[in-house]
């Protein structure tokens, strides 16, 4: 893009540029330095017509005198540029490219429009960079699009920085007040100063929203949110569309954020200046009116806003007359509802707001009242005015009040009133001046209670004042408005002066430069212009106290007092109502008409008479003094007095007054006020500018009058150029000789300036910096180019030399090698073709005698063929004659017996058919006969029972021979037919068998033929299928083996999605646990801080987070701490082992008498049904009895002699007293094992008897059913025997039971089935088992027979290895049953041995009398007491857990204790102090250690949270003791690794799974604490040992840098380096090893280590263009290299750590390879996978060549690289998250030191701990 786009024509046609109001003088040396720069192939800058400035290049040396230049431009074209015969003036030097695009524009050497503009476009248009230093302003370009780089990440990582480090952003200027705020104590102020839509109010919110984030909110309101929210409110009343800006502030507003001791936001206050009130009533084309009356438009169909009878917008004149009541992408519905939103969190309550929203509607309407003529000098308004009378509802007022005083007016004199009409133009301009009047009192009214809203009672210690301000303006018709803008533009101008002024002497003396007095331009004749006495302002006051003062005398009045006398005062040429005042920035020209009626902003007193009388209680406040004024929210003023736009008055009779004031009177003293302001505060400055006016995102068409240059100017008046003496020495080491090199660098430097540069007055040496004027700077790097431009002369000429020569010795060498070659070669080919002539003989002759000879074994064959087929031929004839007479004689013998059957079987037939007739016929006589006798004689029907049926069975069978008879009848029929038609086919068939003889001999032949093609075919065909099968079976082959490799791929992405969703979840859950504790810290510092109210709080600098507090929590956790510490001292004791068993026994008592009363139930309801068969089943039932009364008898014997050994067991107790000591009995003694025993033989019989019962259940059961069945049975036939005889009942009887028997015996034949059927199936499965056995021993013995003898007898030595290991993995199974059983049963025994001698011998010691006692007491028995081992726990009192905790938490010195004894110590310490307690049984004692072990930790983390060695000593331990209740917990996943002693040490009572919860949350927080402490301490460290340092030395050269690397806010800081870091890294590792932490944690620590350094490095580096180089990369590069050795010197390559690494490393591979072509890009794209697409566009924006034989990156490149990373699916954050915490595990590590081989030692002051 040419500099055309960066001026263009505004509507007056004029040019709008920058002005070259900086022109140095030349002296004499200079214009030799000019002269000589202007040599061959120079750049300058032209100026053109049409694109204002345009670059080319000499193509001819410039010599004095000449009076052209013959310049070439970039498009190529030649042509002469002819030089003023004048002034001779030279064109601008254009700055080398290696100073395009820097981030200060100070930093040129050549300081002028064209160099600035130039500068300003590549960054905007090629960097996407809209911020840039220009010296201590902060340029800012509105880019017209939301751009990422104002998210919280963008935050914290300017957050601490100084300004110079990072690039020009709106955040660094924040940073630099807030910075300067806690260092200095002073006050601040940040001024946003431009035009129109250049984004001066984004820019202001921007800064409000980084005070907010950094420093958070010292009350439990957050003011924070509530400064953010006033933006919304302001925005709607006082901003509006216009033609440049969608959202243009109206008026100026100055807001103090105000800050406590420590710097945290308490609240703020806010100052506004010259609303533009005619916009209320006004609005040119493609304009809106505030965009509040938008909203409440918009919102006109809510229901509270019914009663308004508003419309839409263009049903209103105030609104409808800019045409363009809609703006592109903005709902004013929902803005609506973000206004309400912010007026209810700053506390206006929902009447108010109603109040506010009635006010402004009544605004509209007033604006519809339509005024009438009633003649020419009078107007009047119609009674039925429906929009005034809503208007008058709406205020509360009488409309015939307000309707008169809108057309009449009243006049006062000193003895009359007069009531005078006004004319329709008058009467609406009065109504347009109400309304302007009643908004202007409505915002003062809304900003006046936002501002109590934002205030506290806090006492404000300091604050920060943003300053959002209109910029210079001159448009084509100015007024009264512009000129109060350019008027305040030019005291801020004069202010900016003389601030930088201040600096710069600050700056000389600091250096010990001669400072000598500078002409800068000084504005305070145009101020004393328009402000002093007689000026331009008092002029105007003066005429509108005139009676008949007007615009055109005001004007007049200006022409004879400043024409003549001012030079800054002009009169147009065309025009006597108008003037021009010159400016800082350009000149403007004013029209003077509306001046006069602007300034007085009159309105009719009457008027306001009407509406202070109105019931509407919100307008009435409107107009009542300010100090009668109420809050809508009921706050208090608080305890900081705030900053008033207008004078405080006293006196009351000075209202009026006071009310009289001129707008410009008010605006100039607000305006003072300001300045007072801003004059006791730092300032610092934005600049913001508006780049087109067509609001297209980065088009940059042109650059208003802004003043950037104007804020270099004084700098550049003197030595603006300024280098440290390291950075020149390391920029122009080039340019000296090894001898020039001296130790000291200041030396060094001066003798090399003194060489280069004759003339002294162009650089000063300063302490620490050298100081150029303008152009040297060039002039060195045009040196240092031709220096290194020499120097790769020289080294491509060498080069070149070595390629030509060894390229001549290669092609000698290659001639030499041909000709060897081809000589050998044509010797080869001459033997070759004699031996080949010799060869062809031989084989001639072998040819000719095998054709022979194969033409004769042809004949041979062929002859022996023709006899072979000849003699067979002959041999089947005979053959095939022989077979058919056989067939014949076959055929023959088959028929004939064939008929012969036929013939039999239909005689037999026959013959069987007459033996049935006859046998019927006799039967059925013999049948008529008896029924002739059963009917005679009655008695044989019970004789012949079930004849019948056997006779209706034989008459079934007779009718089924009869039908079978039929059947042969048919079949014989069907044979004689058949047998007739095969003698008729006798004749044919011995035709057929001869012509059948014939066609096979003829298909023999045929088939033999075919048969052998079909063969040569199948030959064929399966050669091709062998071919398609080994193709296919590789095809299979390739195809398994992708189909594994992507089933692989497949199962590795599942995997690694399953891996990410489980870190996910677990970095879920920890950031829940931090945020919990971060609520609980909060709490604890609340309460703190409500203790500590009377107390007054210390100074100092608080940058972090405040809500860091402590990590205590004194709460229960879970169930295991839900009792109180009363119910603690309140324990109950526990059921003996006595009362259990005597429970146990009437238990079974009670069973047995339920089974007794159920057993005589039964009796008595079956009674009657057993006495009918008790003759039958007595001896079964009798039995049965007995079995039960004697099982009955058993348990009431086996109940009297558990009875009896109870009470043996009390005696033997009670004579054994004295050998029971503090309530537990001897192990040893004999009452202890008869205990045992008798413990042992209760419990089995309780068992055998549980048994016994659930048998007699049973039995009972399935008597009862029997019983049933049987009774139901005997009923029936009891009811059938009445009804027969005896016989017949005696035959039922025996017909019953014995199928009741054969119904016993089927069911004893089913359950004996069903048990060889079982027995079966498990004999298969062990046959099967065997077989497979013996399948296996074959095939192994049929591998070990083809094995050598050697390797046989070592797979059989092998086999039986395996098949021993395999038993004894059994037997190993079976012993760990058998021990867990063991187990069980101790720990049973443990707590019924503890209980009853606690129970038993507490009872029996208090029933013992006096005297039994000293009875005892005389006899004691003495019992062996055997000497105990160690049992790895320790016995403590109650009273001693609070010095334990001491002893070993609280006071414990980590560094002594990881020295000196064995890692982990407290935690094995703590635990067997646990252990004990759980051996005890005692839940309040396991419950109050472990609270006061978990409280005590966190109160020590809370004490030293910053000490990195113990953060990590008491995670190491933290972890140690969770392992251990892991480890002891008796569950069987952790018991895998331990030792048969550290088994025995396992916990035996309580289960501690709840608590290892709360100690992995607690071990999780200390995680995140040494995490945070370990970055507290690697963060100063990282950018400039990563980044800054130079670790190979020479390798990045240094650029001029601009005024922000001299900023006042870098502090002398040490220089950190990579080795500082590697040795940090080496203290950390060395510390967790020495507190035994566990490798694993190690890896995810350095792993977390090495994420912050890499991201860390990774922000910086995409928030500094000056470190976006090749040189840098390669730096980068060296460094991570480092890194990894490190990771490889301490075995930790496996930890994930290197991973993390890899955006930084692709980031620097990125700095470093090609960026030109298409292949580069893919490349690129390929290589940069760990980047975002934005990371990446960001690299290569801010790719900065360090010489001038680099290339930028063109933008065409980087829109490939966009193109081909779109469809890349990622996150649109810019910056990595350094505050991210991988999610932390704690696997399990066990350890292998036993309990009791563990000593404490002495040092510890643990000596009342005894050892168990």
């Amino acid at each position: 893009m040419s500099l055309s786009s960066l001026c263009r024509l505004d509507n007056a046609g004029t040019h709008r540029i920058f002005h070259s109001i900086f022109l140095l003088p030349l002296s004499t040396s200079f214009e030799k330095l000019f002269y000589y720069t202007l040599c061959l192939h120079a750049r300058v800058w032209i100026p053109d017509a049409d694109d204002v400035w345009r670059s080319a290049e000499l193509t001819k040396d410039y010599k004095p005198g000449d009076t052209a230049l013959y310049l070439q431009l970039e498009d190529g074209t030649t042509f002469e540029y002819k030089l003023d015969p004048a002034t001779m003036n030279l064109p601008h030097l254009r700055n080398p490219d290696i100073l395009v695009g820097e981030n200060d524009l100070t930093a040129l050497s050549y300081l002028h429009e064209p160099a600035v503009l130039h500068n300003l476009k590549v960054r905007f248009i090629d960097s996407k960079l809209i911020y840039t230093y220009c010296g201590i302003v902060l340029v800012a370009i509105n880019p017209y699009e939301n751009l990422p780089i104002y998210g919280t990440d963008i935050i914290n990582a300017y957050s601490g920085q100084n300004m110079g480090d990072m690039d020009p952003h709106i955040f660094a200027v924040a940073e630099e007040a807030y910075k300067q705020m806690a260092r200095d104590e002073r006050n601040q102020s940040i001024i946003v100063s431009g035009e129109s839509g250049a984004g001066k109010t984004v820019s202001a919110k921007y800064a409000m929203r980084y005070f907010a984030t950094v420093s958070g909110s010292a009350s439990e309101a957050n003011v924070e949110e509530k400064v953010l929210a006033s933006n919304p409110i302001v925005e709607a009343i006082g901003n509006a569309k216009t033609t440049r800006n969608d959202n243009s502030s109206r008026f100026g507003k100055y807001i103090e954020i105000g800050f406590d001791k420590r710097y945290r936001i308490i609240g703020a206050n806010m100052r506004t200046y010259l609303l533009e009130k005619s916009r209320v009533v006004f609005q040119a084309d493609d304009e809106r009116n505030y965009h509040i009356f938008y909203q409440l438009c918009a919102s006109a169909h809510l229901p509270e806003f019914k009663a308004l009878k508003l419309g839409s917008a263009g049903d209103f004149y105030y609104t409808s007359q800019g045409r363009s009541p809609v703006i592109d992408g903005v709902d004013d519905d929902k803005e609506m509802c973000t206004t309400r939103n912010a007026f209810t969190l700053l506390g206006i309550n929902k009447s108010y707001q109603m109040g506010v929203f009635r006010v402004l509607a009544s605004i509209l309407h007033l604006g519809n009242v339509e005024v009438k003529d009633h003649d020419a000098d009078s107007s009047t308004i119609l009674p039925s005015n429906s929009h005034l009378n809503i208007f008058c509802k709406l205020m509360g007022v009488a409309y015939q009040d307000m309707s008169q005083w809108l057309c009449h007016r009243k006049l006062k004199t000193a003895t009359e009133t007069y009531i005078k009409p006004l004319s329709k133009l008058q009467a609406v301009n009065a109504r347009d001046a109400l309304a302007k009047h009643i908004y202007a009192k409505l915002f003062s009214w809304i900003v006046e209670h936002v501002n109590q809203a934002l205030q506290s009672s806090i006492k404000q210690h300091s604050f920060i004042g943003v300053l959002d301000i209109y910029g210079f303006e001159t448009f084509e018709m100015n007024s009264f408005e512009q000129f109060c803008i350019n008027y305040a533009n030019e005291k801020l101008q004069q202010q900016f002066n003389m601030h930088v002024f201040k600096l710069e002497q600050e700056e000389y003396m600091k250096e010990q430069i001669p400072w000598t007095l500078i002409d800068f331009y000084d504005n305070q004749p145009c101020i004393n212009l328009i402000e002093a006495k007689m000026g331009i302002l008092d002029l105007l006051d003066e005429e509108c106290k005139m009676p008949k003062g007007t615009d055109d005398t005001w004007a007049q009045k200006l022409y004879n007092t400043h024409l003549k006398t001012c030079p800054l005062f002009e009169k147009p040429r065309l025009s006597n109502k108008a003037f021009i005042v010159q400016h800082f920035a350009d000149k403007v020209e004013y029209q003077c008409e509306g001046f006069l009626e602007k300034n007085k902003d009159t309105v009719n007193e009457e008027q306001i008479h009407v509406l202070k009388g109105s019931k509407f209680d919100l307008l009435v406040e409107l107009f009542q003094d300010e100090d009668k004024a109420t809050s809508p929210s009921g706050a208090s003023s608080g305890g900081r007095t705030r900053l008033s736009i207008r004078p405080e008055h006293t006196l009351r009779g000075q209202a009026n007054k006071e009310h009289k004031k001129t707008v410009s009177l008010q605006f100039r003293n607000s305006l003072q006020l300001l300045m007072e302001t801003l004059n006791v505060t730092t300032p610092h400055y934005v600049r913001c500018i508006k780049p087109n006016d067509f609001k297209f995102p980065y088009i940059f068409d042109q650059l208003r009058a802004c003043g950037v240059l104007e804020t270099i100017r004084i700098s550049a008046a003197g030595f603006p150029s300024r280098w440290t003496y390291q950075e020149f020495f390391s920029r122009y080491r080039v340019l000296m000789k090894q001898k020039d090199v001296l130790p000291e660098k200041k030396l060094t430097c001066k003798n090399l300036l003194e060489k280069l540069v004759k003339d002294e007055d162009k650089y000063q040496f300063g302490k620490t910096k050298i100081f150029f004027r303008a152009g040297q700077v060039a002039y060195l790097e045009k040196l240092r180019a031709d220096k290194l431009r020499a120097a790769c002369i020289r080294i491509q000429k060498t080069i070149r030399c070595w390629l030509a020569r060894k390229k001549y010795l290669r092609m000698r060498a290659a001639a030499i090698n041909i000709q060897r070659h081809v000589r050998g070669y044509q010797a080869r080919c001459l033997a070759n073709f004699l031996r080949c002539t010799r060869a062809a003989i031989i084989i001639q002759k072998y040819q000719r005698m095998f054709v022979e000879r194969r033409r004769y074994k042809q004949q041979q064959a062929a002859a022996l063929i023709i006899q072979c087929i000849l003699r067979a031929y002959m041999a089947r004839q005979h053959y095939q004659g022989l077979l058919r007479e056989h067939k014949a004689v076959i055929i023959q013998k088959f028929v004939r017996g064939w008929l012969v059957r036929q013939w039999y079987k239909c005689t037999l037939a026959a013959i069987v058919h007459l033996q049935s007739c006859v046998r019927r016929m006799r039967a059925k006589r013999e049948l008529k006969k008896l029924k002739i006798e059963a009917r005679s004689v009655e008695h044989f029907k019970k004789l012949n029972i079930g004849m019948e049926n056997k006779i209706m069975q034989l008459q079934r069978k007779v009718d089924e021979q009869v039908c079978s008879h039929g059947n042969w009848m048919s079949r014989i029929a069907s044979y004689v037919e058949f047998y007739t038609d095969t003698r008729s086919l006798k004749g044919p068939l011995y035709k057929f068998c001869y012509l059948d003889s014939l066609c096979c001999e003829r298909l023999m032949t045929v088939s033999s033929t075919r048969a052998q093609q079909l063969v040569a075919e199948l030959k064929d065909q399966n050669i091709l299928l062998k071919s398609e099968k080994d193709d296919l079976n590789q095809l299979i082959q390739e195809q398994s083996q992708q189909m594994a490799e992507k089933m692989q791929r497949v199962l590795k992405e599942e995997t690694r999605q399953l891996e990410n969703e489980l870190n996910e979840e677990r970095s879920r859950y920890q950031n829940l646990l931090s945020e919990h504790l971060r609520l609980e810290e909060r709490y604890d510092d609340l309460k703190e801080q409500m203790s500590l109210t009377l107390n007054v709080p210390k100074d100092g600098h608080v940058r972090t987070d405040f809500a860091r507090g402590s990590n205590e929590s004194e709460c229960a956790y879970g169930s295991v701490l839900a009792e109180s510490e009363e119910d603690i001292t309140k324990t109950t004791l526990d059921m003996s082992v006595v009362f259990n068993l005597q429970k146990k026994v009437a238990e079974l008592e009670h069973e047995k008498q339920l089974l007794e009363d159920d057993l005589e139930c039964r009796e008595e309801q079956f009674q009657r049904a057993r006495a009918r068969d008790e003759e039958e089943h007595s001896k079964t039932r009798g039995a049965e009895l007995e079995y039960e009364s004697l099982k009955r008898q058993d348990l009431e014997s086996e109940n009297k002699r558990l009875k009896h050994e109870l009470n043996q067991m009390r005696q033997l107790l009670m004579e054994d007293t004295t050998t029971v000591a503090m309530g537990t009995a001897m192990p040893g003694g004999p009452a202890y094992k008869l205990l045992l025993d008798q413990l042992n033989l209760a419990n089995e019989e309780l068992e055998v008897r549980k048994e016994e019962v659930l048998i007699l259940r049973s039995q009972l059961v399935s008597q009862k059913e029997a019983m049933q069945h049987k009774v139901k049975a005997q009923a029936l036939l009891y009811t059938e025997g009445t009804q027969k005889t005896k016989d017949a009942g005696d035959m039922t009887q025996a017909y019953m039971g014995l199928k009741e028997s054969n119904r016993l015996l089927e069911a004893q034949m089913q359950a004996q089935k069903r048990n060889h059927e079982n027995e079966i199936e498990v004999l298969h499965g062990e046959l099967q088992s065997l077989k497979e056995e013996n399948n296996r021993q074959q095939q192994l013995l049929a591998q070990n027979l083809q094995l050598p003898p050697e390797a046989r007898i070592e797979a059989s030595l092998q086999h039986e290895i395996t098949r021993l290991t395999h038993e004894n993995l059994d037997l190993m199974e079976q012993v760990e049953q058998q021990d867990k059983a063991v187990r069980k049963l101790r720990k049973q025994l443990k707590v019924f041995a503890k209980k009853f001698c606690e129970m038993g011998g507490g009872s029996q010691a208090e029933s013992i009398s006096p005297g039994q006692q000293a009875e005892e007491a005389i006899q004691p028995v003495n019992i062996p007491r055997k000497e105990k081992d160690f049992q790895g726990m320790l016995e403590y009192k109650k009273e001693d857990e609070q010095k334990l905790v001491k002893y070993l938490i609280l006071e414990l010195k980590p560094r002594g204790v990881a020295v000196n004894v064995i890692p982990g110590l407290p935690a094995y310490i703590l635990f067997m102090c646990l252990r004990y307690a759980d051996y005890t049984n005692n839940d309040q004692k396991v419950r109050i250690l472990l609270t006061s072990i978990i409280n005590s930790i966190k109160k020590i983390l809370k004490k030293g949270g910053d000490d990195f060695e113990t953060v990590s000593f008491w995670l190491s331990n933290t972890c140690r003791f969770l392992h251990c209740l892991k480890q002891y917990s008796g569950e069987e996943s952790f018991m895998k690794h331990n030792t048969p002693k550290q088994n025995e040490h396992c916990l035996s009572n309580f289960d501690l799974t709840e608590y290892r919860q709360v100690l992995s949350d607690l071990a999780i927080q200390i995680y995140q604490q040494l995490i945070r402490c370990m970055e507290n301490i690697l963060q100063p460290m990282i950018v400039s040992g990563m980044l800054e340092h130079e670790t190979i030395q020479g390798m990045s050269g240094v650029k001029p840098t601009g005024l922000r690397k001299r900023t006042s806010s870098i502090a002398e800081e040490g220089t950190y380096t990579l080795d500082l870091i590697l040795r940090q890294l080496t203290a950390f590792h060395s510390t967790m090893c020495q507190h035994g932490t566990d490798p694993e944690l190690i890896k995810q620590v350095v792993k977390q280590q090495f994420y912050v350094i890499g991201a860390v490095t990774l922000n910086n580096l995409l928030l500094r263009k000056d470190m976006c180089s090749w040189s840098k990369g390669m730096q980068i590069r060296y460094n991570v290299s480092q890194l990894e050795e490190w990771l490889r010197d301490k075995n930790l390559m496996t930890c994930g750590a290197k991973e993390t690494l890899e955006p930084l490393i692709q980031a620097a591979q990125l700095l470093q390879v090609k960026k030109k072509t298409d292949e580069d890009a893919e490349a690129i794209c390929s290589m940069c996978h760990a980047l975002s697409t934005a990371q990446i566009v960001k690299v290569l924006n801010l790719y900065t060549p360090m010489n001038e034989f680099e290339e930028r990156v063109s933008i065409a490149f980087i829109r490939t690289i966009q193109a081909r990373l779109r469809d890349r699916k990622e996150s649109l954050q810019l910056l990595m998250d350094t505050k991210m915490i991988f999610p932390v595990t704690f696997p399990f590590n066990p350890s292998s030191l036993s309990l009791d081989t563990i000593q404490i030692p002495s040092s510890l002051n643990l000596g009342f701990l005894i050892p168990v």
